[in-house]
């Protein structure tokens, strides 16, 4: 929790049949994208698909750390830990 946030800590599976989330793998949440890790197109369709699920604007949404790897950090902005658990499922 930050202030007036979350921080989710994400491991991320590009180029896979579809966008959704797959359940955990250790601290981290697991994401598959059905985007390729290219010109930062991964990190684009994570954060649209965040943007999506957890029906927040996309400026409430800001990627912390991991813009190069699988593993990514993502700022969520007035939303509480449990009210993101909920809206991911």
């Amino acid at each position: 929790m930050t202030a007036g946030g979350t921080l989710l800590t994400l491991r991320v599976i590009p180029r896979a049949r579809q966008t959704a989330v797959a359940g955990r793998r250790g601290d981290a949440l697991l994401v598959r994208l059905a985007a390729p890790p290219v010109d930062g197109a991964a990190n684009a369709a994570l954060l649209e698909f965040l943007h999506i699920t957890l029906q927040v604007p996309r400026r409430q949404l800001t990627l912390v750390s991991g813009e190069r790897g699988r593993d990514k950090t993502v700022r969520v902005d007035g939303l509480s830990p449990s009210e993101v658990e909920s809206r991911l499922g």
